[in-house]
């Protein structure tokens, strides 16, 4: 594997850095980094019968136990119908269970089982292994830059609940 330094894989944003050269080097930059990123767990997933979807449900639910159906289905802006088919076949599997709401019984609380939160930690550990190889190669106050430019792609409607992700909730 070939070692790329920051200054040798990039050059750096120009200051004509809204143009649309440079706007399609952002995109390209954000699309192959995410697909190399998740690649890094696809063979897991396929091993497991499952796809991206399930894993991004895996996750959202490691990090908010009882989260509700519809807290879900907001966080992951997929239909319901697909959001149906991925707990049926998590829940299939015995990775995440469901209960009732302790207030209004037609709330459904979600939950990994000991072999979801199993499952779902391996596939964070090889994540977290590729992205912080990115991060400590761009530095700091690149990585600051980087969710900055994340968090601007993310509608203000929605900013909100994807910051109350980083409040513990356990």
């Amino acid at each position: 594997m070939t070692d790329l330094s920051r200054s040798s894989a990039s050059t750096g944003a120009s200051p004509l850095f809204l143009r649309e050269d440079e706007v399609r080097r952002g995109i390209e930059l954000l699309y192959f980094g995410y697909t190399r990123l998740t690649n890094a767990i696809d063979k897991e997933l396929v091993k497991q019968g499952l796809g991206r979807a399930h894993h991004r449900a895996l996750y959202f639910i490691a990090r908010q136990p009882d989260l509700t159906v519809g807290e879900l289905l907001r966080l992951l802006a997929i239909t319901k119908q697909s959001l149906g088919r991925v707990l049926k076949e998590l829940n299939d599997r015995g990775l995440v269970v469901t209960k009732t709401g302790p207030v209004d019984r037609r709330q459904k609380l979600l939950r990994l089982t000991d072999e979801g939160v199993a499952l779902e930690a391996e596939l964070f550990t090889q994540l977290r292994e590729r992205l912080s190889t990115a991060y400590v190669t761009a530095g700091q106050e690149s990585v600051s830059g980087f969710w900055h430019v994340l968090e601007g792609l993310i509608p203000e409607t929605d900013r909100q609940m994807v910051f109350d992700l980083r409040q513990d909730k356990k």
